[in-house]
């Protein structure tokens, strides 16, 4: 699941060398914490955040499958 995140995010920027997807696991969650270069930011939250939305709802399709809750959230 980390491995689509990375993936889906570092297509979207310019500098996919600064893409850190970082996972935290709670009780019955998976967060994943992801950070792009400052320049990226705009590219990956998309235009009313609609690219991140876009993001969002593929992992959690893909975690549906798998029977695990997954959140992403988007830092700078």
């Amino acid at each position: 699941m980390k491995e689509l995140v990375q993936y889906l995010v570092s297509c979207l920027v310019d500098h996919p060398d600064a893409v850190e997807v970082v996972e935290v696991q709670d009780f019955d969650a998976i967060t994943y914490r992801v950070k792009v270069h400052a320049e990226d930011m705009g590219r990956v939250i998309g235009r009313q955040g609609r690219i991140a939305k876009a993001i969002r709802n593929v992992v959690s399709a893909a975690a549906y499958r798998q029977k695990k809750r997954v959140f992403v959230d988007i830092q700078s």
